[in-house]
């Protein structure tokens, strides 16, 4: 088992620390054949406590991490005090728990999840990628989802949208392959200004070495992705399964049972051969910034 970085590295932080603790729980428990149930039991807890800190997703009691080492019959000290420190940092809060005024508890589990990815792909229909967003484009897409927010409020917000982009340039850079629909090119956020600078910016990014930006044209007409925008995020450690994200207005699904990421990646599979090839994305772009001063 790995160790992933903290505040400012290259890891997710606690994020990746719980995932890679909770997959170890859960083959512990396995290998001695304890259900769910029982072990839920040995906490003072339920079944559904154990499956959420098993996957990750929760919080780690020391305490709780202890009794069920010894549930699970594990004898080795040194393994059993690894376990229990690695319980410890995975408490640690990322760097984005600083925003947590402004993030909603589903977006901070994303947030994590994305700082520990190695790879990232992507599919959007209505706005540029976050992480690929200007600051004046990602201020005005901030305002059409809060309209009624505080300047303050707003300047958060960008701030971590802008902060999120780090992980495309830190020291070992996460792989990014995004598919955008070509109406999200021609819709003019913040009108024709900001949409002429962050296109800009976009023909900047098609030569950066570690992203993969792809235009699915009108002239395709209806493809595999037709439900709307998702990502899927594949992290370094082989322990890890990839996860399939997806926005919703008020919360997020994340997905990570084999069928069900089988079938998105398929689907992403299927956008990257009906999508205009890399190579040509910077001609798109300039295409469309080019109509943009008409």
């Amino acid at each position: 088992m790995t160790s992933a970085g903290h505040e400012g590295g290259a890891g997710g932080g606690p994020t990746v620390l719980r995932m890679l603790l909770g997959a170890h729980l859960r083959r512990l428990r396995e290998a001695q054949g304890v259900s769910r149930e029982d072990a839920g039991w040995e906490i003072r807890s339920s079944e559904s406590k154990i499956s959420r800190m098993e996957l990750g997703r929760v919080s780690f009691k020391e305490r709780d991490v202890s009794d069920l080492l010894r549930l699970y019959g594990l004898d080795d000290d040194d393994e059993r005090n690894r376990l229990l420190t690695l319980a410890r940092e995975a408490n640690t809060p990322g760097w984005w728990h600083r925003f947590g005024d402004v993030l909603p508890s589903w977006f901070q589990s994303y947030l994590g999840l994305e700082a520990a990815a190695s790879l990232i792909r992507t599919y959007e229909v209505q706005f540029v990628p976050g992480l690929l967003q200007t600051e004046d484009y990602a201020r005005e897409v901030v305002r059409l989802g809060h309209g009624k927010a505080s300047g303050e409020e707003i300047d958060r917000r960008v701030g971590l949208r802008i902060r999120r982009q780090q992980l495309l340039s830190r020291s070992s850079p996460a792989q990014l392959w995004a598919v955008v629909d070509e109406a999200v090119l021609r819709r003019p956020i913040g009108g024709a200004k900001v949409m002429r600078a962050q296109i800009e910016a976009l023909i900047e990014v098609t030569k950066m070495p570690n992203v993969r930006l792809q235009v699915i044209g009108f002239h395709v007409g209806g493809h595999a992705a037709a439900g709307g925008a998702f990502s899927i995020l594949r992290f370094p450690d082989p322990e890890l399964p990839d996860v399939v994200y997806i926005e919703q207005l008020t919360s997020a699904l994340y997905l990570d049972k084999r069928d069900d990421v089988d079938l998105y990646a398929e689907a992403m599979e299927i956008l990257c051969v009906e999508a205009d090839p890399p190579g040509r994305t910077a001609e798109i772009l300039t295409g469309i910034l080019h109509d943009l001063d008409e």
